[in-house]
């Protein structure tokens, strides 16, 4: 025995919780399977003194956009928790928790889905995958060579200096989880190595405004994927690290080597107690910098060609150099007692059994829907624009499929399928 909805919403995070929004206000029937909790990532996925990297102003909710009082400031993690937890009440979604989707497969003959749970199973017209891409924790092999008794973690697990063994941290990996929580240990006055990947860097404030808030008044946060510059190639790409810390400021691991921060290139080997690192961590900072630098210029001509009155600034000159960078050191010496991993994560679809999928285990889709009747997703990164992973654009991409969905279950009621071709060339 199966129960039956129109539309089945797989995931309770963001990105579920928005579909739902306008599905419910559309009157169409569905359900929404969260396997965790509402908010349970940013509850339980992420470290004490976390916050949000860009303003509370593009906090935009369908319905629900931020109403605090400090809309250029950054929510901490227990704000965060509490703007999903309140967006979620202002709407009631029909949200069933602690129920996980173990499969999904196709019926044709029967032209609907099966979706099986751990509280049974379910059929459906149309599916909404809203898990997002973040699933699995990536940790290199090379982890299994260092030696026993130093504890690995990743980045997910990490949740503040005192929860870690005394001694000195590795944090591998200068995305913007690694940059921050080398902060945060830093800040404690904890002996941080850290090894520098390509990850960019960006500035927070650049003549008289926040980074992000010049961006969005350029439209680059409206801008679709198919007019980006590296087209599907940015969906792969590191996000830029700063920080909305203490009100917001770039990260400068330049700054953090010059008070006792050690800096080192990639790990490339272990070797019983040795940890030999590639050589190219001026050329890794130097990039960064270049990429900071960049934004600045975009902004520059953006400011010239609109005739804008903007205080100036000088360019960016690097505080340190390395100089006597050590290919090796040894972990004993160094009294490294942890390994931080924040090597991010991999996808993990395989309980989708939908031949949807590209040749590294990406959905093959146009803006959320796939080749395959009824069947979408929502909430990736870069799934449209740079917001479609974020709290600044999901609502788009939510009301877009929405839309398509309410045009295709017309059709299927009508038999009509030029229902959803006139909503496509609508769009």
């Amino acid at each position: 025995m199966s129960i039956h909805y129109p539309v089945i919403v797989v995931g309770g995070g963001q990105a579920g919780l928005s579909v739902s929004y306008y599905l419910k206000g559309r009157g169409i029937d569905h359900i929404v399977f969260e396997k965790n909790q509402i908010g349970y990532a940013w509850r339980e996925k992420r470290w004490d003194s976390f916050c949000l990297v860009t303003p509370n102003w593009q906090c935009q909710l369908p319905g629900f956009p931020y109403q605090g009082n400090d809309p250029d400031g950054f929510m901490v993690k227990d704000e965060i928790v509490q703007y999903i937890e309140h967006f979620a009440a202002s709407f009631e979604p029909p949200v069933r928790e602690g129920a996980e989707v173990l499969r999904l497969r196709q019926d044709e003959t029967q032209n609907r889905f099966e979706v099986q749970t751990t509280i049974g199973l379910y059929t459906a017209e149309q599916v909404v995958v809203a898990t997002g891409s973040y699933h699995r924790p990536q940790i290199p092999c090379i982890g299994e060579q260092l030696p026993i008794g130093i504890v690995q973690i990743h980045a997910s697990e990490y949740k503040n200096p005192d929860a870690l063994p005394e001694g000195s941290i590795l944090v591998v990996g200068t995305g913007q989880s690694g940059c921050q929580i080398a902060e945060d240990l830093h800040l404690a006055r904890r002996k941080v190595h850290l090894c520098v990947g390509s990850a960019p860097r960006s500035p927070r404030r650049y003549r008289g405004k926040d980074v992000v808030a010049w961006l969005d008044r350029m439209g680059y946060y409206d801008m679709p994927i198919d007019e980006h510059a590296q087209k599907d190639k940015v969906r792969s790409k590191a996000n830029h690290y700063l920080t909305g810390r203490d009100g917001g400021r770039e990260i400068d691991l330049r700054q953090f080597a010059l008070e006792g921060m050690q800096l080192h290139g990639r790990l490339m080997k272990v070797i019983g107690t040795q940890l030999q690192f590639n050589s190219d961590l001026k050329e890794n900072l130097d990039q960064a910098d270049s990429v900071s630098e960049s934004i600045k210029r975009t902004i520059d001509r953006f400011i010239e060609s609109n005739q804008i009155t903007a205080p100036t600034e000088p360019p960016y000159q690097p505080v340190w150099e390395p100089s006597d960078e050590k290919p090796t050191i040894d972990v004993v010496q160094e009294n490294i007692k942890t390994v931080i991993w924040c090597t991010g994560y991999q996808t993990d679809f395989r309980w989708i059994e939908v031949p949807v999928f590209d040749g590294k285990g990406y959905p093959s889709h146009e803006r959320g829907v796939t080749s395959v009747r009824g069947l979408y997703f929502l909430g990736l990164p870069w799934l449209y624009t740079w917001g479609s992973g974020r709290f600044s654009g999901i609502a788009r991409d939510a009301a877009y499929l929405t839309d398509y969905l309410a045009a295709r279950s017309r059709a299927s009621v009508s038999r009509d399928w030029s229902v959803v071709n006139e909503f496509l060339l609508g769009s």
